[in-house]
């Protein structure tokens, strides 16, 4: 399916992998709180980087659920990493499991290493947010 948005690339830039340097959208905003990577009852099932990334992720998609929104509609995703090195480490198991829950959709994405998150256990916290297109 393609985007229901427009992804801005300047001409002269060499091609952002993996994200959008900018995403241009119009319709009804959803926003998310930060996702760590825990289930639906707050429990850690893994200490594993990429399966808590997965885990966030598919808590993203929960959520953004139930506004009607889809993974698709998803314009910015900013990413909180306890360990750039654990994030570097992961890269393709990252990409998988973002493939298999996500998508081939690639919003404007940061990512930030921070000292520590609110959860002990939280590797990786994720905050989205999506436009869902007009009729």
């Amino acid at each position: 399916m393609t985007s229901p948005h427009d992804f801005l690339q300047p001409k002269n830039w060499k091609p952002a992998i993996g994200y959008s340097n900018g995403v241009a959208a119009s319709g009804r905003m959803v926003f998310t709180g930060g996702m760590v990577g825990w289930n639906a009852e707050q429990l850690f099932e893994t200490d594993d980087f990429a399966e808590q990334t997965a885990q966030a992720l598919r808590n993203i998609v929960a959520v953004l659920a139930e506004a009607n929104a889809r993974p698709e509609h998803i314009v910015r995703l900013t990413w909180y990493v306890t360990d750039k090195a654990a994030y570097l480490a992961n890269l393709k198991e990252l990409g998988r499991a973002y493939k298999d829950i996500i998508g081939r959709h690639y919003p404007a994405m940061a990512l930030l290493q921070v000292v520590a998150l609110v959860e002990d256990r939280a590797l990786v916290e994720i905050e989205a947010t999506a436009v869902i297109p007009q009729d």
